[in-house]
């Protein structure tokens, strides 16, 4: 569903991806791990077309997309949970919801799809006409990738979901994860929580400096592997 060849991005003149090569696979959790710093937002935020890319390409659904921007992305079925949330606080949810569902894709399937959101995270519906700054911080969580959903995502890119979140609410968290994927929903994952992310991956990315080192199906990847990615040895 989604590849990038040789993909490179930065901040300025500072360079931080270098020859990014990975797929995803229809239907699949997909999982980019590594330490802090060493590329993984910048590998999402390239790909959503968030940074422009220097070098290389990405296709989705054998399309090249590397120079489209975010909003076409949303409406070919790509969404995007950014770290940090990034609601709009003195609104609602459901009118954070309604933002996410501008799309003519998603206009004509918002009833449907505020039903599911709804069902998939019954707490925001009763906090409906609540505003999204009074939530807690796992509400707000579950707000901002029910805002992505609203868009009827094929993909859905999720940034550091469970950052910030106490244990029971990450592991609340990664099962709606599970749920989203067996309902048919494609999703690439950037974590730091290594082991609840191999719980629930099909394929894993390993991360240092801006390049993929190791990759494999979940019960490939060596524990020298995930030390390498998050201590450097």
């Amino acid at each position: 569903m989604l590849e990038t060849r040789d993909l490179e991005s930065g901040y300025g003149e500072m360079q931080v991806l270098w020859g990014v090569n990975l797929k995803v696979n229809k239907g699949s959790i997909t999982t980019i791990l590594g330490a802090n710093g060493v590329g993984k937002t910048t590998t999402l935020k390239t790909i959503f077309g968030i940074i422009k890319p220097w070098k290389g390409t990405v296709t989705f659904k054998r399309e090249d997309v590397t120079l489209k921007k975010p909003h076409e992305k949303v409406e070919m079925g790509i969404a995007y949970v950014p770290e940090g949330r990034h609601l709009f606080p003195l609104m609602t949810v459901e009118e954070n919801l309604r933002l996410g569902a501008y799309t003519k894709r998603a206009e004509e399937r918002f009833e449907e799809n505020l039903s599911f959101v709804y069902d998939l995270f019954p707490i925001l519906k009763e906090r409906r006409k609540q505003r999204a700054g009074t939530l807690s911080g796992g509400e707000q969580q579950m707000l901002t990738i029910a805002r992505a959903l609203m868009s009827s995502p094929e993909l859905i890119l999720m940034d550091e979901p469970s950052q910030g979140l106490a244990p029971k609410v990450v592991m609340d968290l990664f099962e709606v994860i599970r749920k989203l994927k067996e309902g048919g929903l494609t999703i690439l994952l950037v974590e730091q929580n290594v082991y609840a992310s191999l719980e629930i991956a099909d394929y894993v990315y390993l991360m240092s400096e801006g390049r993929i080192f190791a990759e494999g199906r979940r019960d490939e990847i060596s524990e020298e592997d995930i030390r390498k990615a998050y201590v450097g040895v």
